[in-house]
């Protein structure tokens, strides 16, 4: 139980529906050329992905107001104060994508509690798909629970930037396929978590809004996310940025971690 008394599935229910709520906002948006503006860093954010977030912060802590608010696009106006859970939001993730007339964007939500994923969602309204995790109880993908990821003979597939893939080493290109680039990493780590994907390169500077909700239905699949140093991230500590990461089935870790070290990915 959290301190409100409820309960994880609760949490599960509630974002659900507020992220299905803000995937029907994104979406009117889709394909009608929105306004942009561009953040530093130079990553464009659109006036869909702040009417998604508007519903969700309406949605989120009017229901919880005992909850946290890290999000990409909104800070938390309240006055600063430790909560024990947080909602982590990113109300349009792949938002390249979705600009450019890509399918594959999510609204991804989690809540988090001590820098641990508890409950995540991906809603995906343009390819009908919500992904869902509770903590200890697996996940699903439109109600369909995901199996266990198994291992498998062939050739591995690999989802890495086109800069990283560049700085592999030759004898293990030879050996993998590399997936077509998705902008959208919440839904690349949600394709790991179906077997779809073997292995997920992070580059450097994803944020807890990026992966924490996908970090979470991967591990329930059997999967995992962890650094060099085989440390799972950890989520809530501004300012919410990760070093390089890598996402795959726990049996295939340790040696691709020997690869991306011995390569220097940065």
């Amino acid at each position: 139980m959290q301190a409100n008394n409820t309960t994880n599935s609760e949490d599960l229910e509630l974002i659900s529906n507020a992220a299905r709520q803000a995937g029907k906002t994104a979406f009117s948006y889709f394909g009608r050329d929105p306004k942009v503006w561009i953040k530093p860093g130079n990553s464009p954010v659109s006036e869909a992905d702040f009417a998604a977030d508007k519903v969700l912060k309406e949605l989120l802590l009017a229901a919880r107001p005992d909850y946290g608010w890290i999000s990409e696009e909104t800070k938390d106006e309240r006055p600063d104060r430790h909560y024990q859970r947080y909602f982590v939001v990113d109300p349009i993730d792949g938002t390249r994508g979705f600009l450019s007339g890509s399918h594959h964007w999510c609204v991804s939500v989690a809540v988090i509690e001590e820098g641990i994923s508890q409950v995540g969602v991906l809603d995906c309204p343009a390819t009908r798909s919500v992904y869902k995790a509770e903590r200890g109880k697996g996940a699903s993908l439109n109600g369909n629970k995901l199996p266990l990821l198994e291992g498998h003979e062939g050739k591995l597939v690999v989802s890495a930037t086109g800069k990283f893939e560049a700085k592999l080493p030759e004898t293990f290109k030879s050996k993998v396929n590399f997936a077509h680039y998705l902008p959208s990493l919440a839904y690349r780590i949600a394709l790991a978590a179906e077997g779809k994907i073997d292995i997920v390169l992070i580059k450097p500077e994803s944020h807890d809004w990026d992966i924490a909700a996908a970090d979470l239905i991967l591990q329930e699949c059997g999967g995992l996310i962890q650094d060099f140093n085989n440390v799972p991230p950890v989520y809530g500590n501004l300012p919410y940025e990760h070093d390089f990461l890598i996402a795959c089935i726990k049996g295939r870790l340790d040696n691709m971690v020997d690869i991306v070290r011995k390569t220097r990915l940065r």
